[in-house]
């Protein structure tokens, strides 16, 4: 179904919100995540940066130094970032941190990890940077807990770099009905844990509650083709996730037999960089370093190889969420 833009509200923003129609080629989404160890064979290490790239110079001394920029990712999210058949890391995000790096004269190097431990490892000092489909949120750039309000870490700031949107999908052919969240009530959802998508389910939980409808069960996963696996065979009605992931899976799973997408999008808003708010010099050569790729067409040639071209921005802001 062609996307719409519905808003709704809840507490906060995790990986996303809404964009238009993909079309995207590639190897079917691998498994594989979590074990928060190197992956070697998409990003190999510099050797001691460039000093004749264009921004090198706008670099912390110590990374540019290294010519590496260390980068915790959750790689099970196609087509944002995944593995192809050979185990190599590919997808926007790489794409992207590749393009940035020539501006910096440095690598990337992506760390895989689960969704929900990212932050932390930047806290952690694990990482330097988080890229992974990861929304722009206050309560991000405040290390406010969404669901309770309190304050439980330092909190990060954000290099913007696209827009997404998130949808529900189902087993194709067993739609049950759904078309908007409020037809949710009285079904079981998969979704990755700490995802907007759980956000927004365990929103649409409290409001099925609240208007004396039947309960919204909601499974939640480390990673999203866990959640899927969970649909697939029965145990979940529908999953959710970012438009781009969603699009995604319903074009080559099962070779486009497997699942559908249903209903419009919801919730617009950005897909940032985390960066460490002691990290200001960093902070400011990526967002740099963003914007010079949009301005040369680096950028735009990447967004339309992977089909997203509704999710393209024209200015590289930092902390433009809300």
């Amino acid at each position: 179904m062609t996307a719409g833009n519905t808003r709704r509200t809840t507490a906060m923003r995790s990986r996303t919100a809404a964009v238009g129609a993909i079309a995207v080629a590639g190897a079917l989404l691998l498994t594989g995540c979590g074990d928060q160890t190197k992956d070697n064979g998409s990003k190999p290490e510099g050797d001691s940066g460039s000093s004749s790239a264009p921004l090198a110079d706008k670099l912390p001394a110590d990374i540019r130094s290294k010519g590496v920029i260390r980068v915790g990712s959750d790689i099970a999210y196609a087509p944002v970032e995944f593995k192809d058949d050979s185990g190599k890391v590919v997808g926007i995000d790489p794409d992207i941190a590749e393009a940035i790096g020539k501006q910096l004269g440095v690598k990337f190097e992506f760390q895989n990890a689960t969704f929900d431990t990212l932050i932390g490892g930047l806290a952690a000092k694990r990482y330097d940077i988080a890229m992974s489909a990861m929304t722009d949120t206050k309560d991000r750039q405040e290390g406010v807990d969404s669901e309770t309000g309190k304050k439980v870490g330092a909190g990060v700031d954000f290099v913007d770099y696209f827009t997404a949107g998130v949808s529900l999908y189902t087993n194709k052919g067993d739609t049950q009905n759904i078309k908007t969240w409020d037809d949710l009530c009285g079904k079981t959802m998969a979704v990755q844990r700490n995802t907007f998508s759980h956000d927004l389910a365990k929103d649409q939980a409290k409001k099925c509650k609240d208007d004396g409808k039947k309960d919204l069960k909601i499974e939640d996963f480390a990673t999203n083709p866990e959640a899927e696996t969970r649909m697939r065979s029965k145990g979940a009605d529908v999953v959710s996730a970012d438009f781009p992931i969603a699009a995604y899976s319903v074009k080559n799973a099962g070779g486009g037999k497997s699942f559908e997408i249903v209903g419009d999008q919801v919730e617009a808003g950005p897909y940032g960089i985390a960066v460490p708010k002691t990290s200001t010099e960093l902070r400011d050569a990526l967002q740099a370093a963003v914007q010079a790729i949009i301005d040369n067409g680096e950028y735009k040639k990447i967004i339309e190889k992977w089909g997203v071209e509704d999710g393209a921005i024209t200015e590289a802001k930092v902390n433009g969420g809300s």
